[in-house]
């Protein structure tokens, strides 16, 4: 028996994870990092989009992974941070 036989039929099904990996996972990692990042970045008065295609705007960023929405003038809802899909715009932070 050849012992480099056996590795050559595993290099071909390596190749296909190695390229899997970097074809399907690792852009799904960044996105999940790009989009944690975003949450934490959240504050008041950032215009957001919700995954439910919700637009409102920030009134206030809660401790317990919440912040509430201002979805119409004097209508406001808690909504859980992560449910958020993009920020349209962002405030600029106070100056001290």
């Amino acid at each position: 028996m050849d012992g480099g036989g056996a590795l050559a039929q595993f290099i071909p099904l390596i190749l296909i994870f190695a390229i899997m990996y970097f074809l399907l996972i690792r852009p799904q990692q960044k996105k999940l990092k790009a989009h944690q990042a975003m949450v934490q970045a959240l504050r008041r008065g950032d215009q957001v989009v919700t995954q439910g295609g919700v637009i409102g705007k920030v009134s206030k960023v809660k401790e317990d992974d919440e912040i509430e929405l201002e979805i119409a003038t004097g209508v406001k809802v808690r909504v859980i941070k992560t449910t958020i899909a993009q920020v349209l715009s962002k405030t600029e932070p106070a100056e001290s």
